[in-house]
């Protein structure tokens, strides 16, 4: 992802592509993926038009495991919901939980402590009235980064914009740069799909690109 020497139309654009991977991504998560068009859209191979372009090593990494088509339908299903439970659900080994409350570790700055709760509220966001999810959830957040992003570009005053500029980079820094590459590699270790490998790499490339994105904000305007 390069910011630089783009116009305001363009880089929008963007921001909306990666806003576009970011849902997608988000759901698979959060959700078994039982839907069919879900189950098309991977074993079908659509995956392979991506709504944005990004020189980062990560995002590059993710769309080639993204666009690997699965020939095998109900294969491709099985190893997919297989790969959910394994990895996120509750009802299986939960071998890279999608929390941040499980990276602790991670967390070492005082001003990132802060519970992701009370960023919500800030913006009047109480998803925990809506689903079953944490919080902390990382789908959640992801979400809330999209719902974020969408005021964002709503805006046409630029103090405004620069200064939700800084709140989308703050969050990020905040709440997701900080445990999303652990959260990664545990998928990137026990994934046993292409698929999953690639949705870890996309999300963690994705924050990766709009942190550097929202961190050149005089560029935006």
């Amino acid at each position: 992802m390069e910011g630089s020497g783009k116009s305001r139309d363009e880089l929008n654009n963007l921001i909306k592509g990666y806003n576009m991977l970011l849902y997608f991504t988000g759901s698979m998560i959060m959700y078994e993926p039982k839907d069919e068009c879900v189950i098309d859209f991977m074993s079908d191979g659509i995956l392979k038009t991506l709504p944005v372009s990004s020189s980062n090593p990560l995002f590059l990494k993710a769309a080639g495991q993204l666009r690997e088509t699965c020939n095998d339908r109900e294969r491709c299903k099985k190893d997919l919901i297989n790969d959910y439970h394994r990895l996120f659900s509750n009802r299986g080994k939960g071998l890279a939980i999608a929390l941040r409350s499980a990276y602790p570790k991670m967390i070492t700055d005082e001003s990132r402590q802060e519970e992701v709760s009370v960023f919500y509220k800030t913006y009047g966001w109480n998803p925990s009235a809506k689903n079953v999810f944490p919080d902390d959830h990382l789908g959640i957040e992801l979400l809330f980064l999209t719902k974020l992003t969408d005021m964002y570009l709503q805006l046409d005053d630029e103090p405004c914009i620069r200064e939700m500029g800084n709140e989308l980079h703050r969050f990020i820094s905040n709440y997701l740069s900080d445990w999303v590459h652990e959260w990664n590699k545990k998928v990137q270790l026990y994934s046993v799909s292409s698929q999953y490998r690639g949705i870890g790499n996309m999300i963690e490339a994705c924050v990766e690109d709009l942190y550097s994105l929202f961190g050149q904000r005089e560029r935006l305007l």
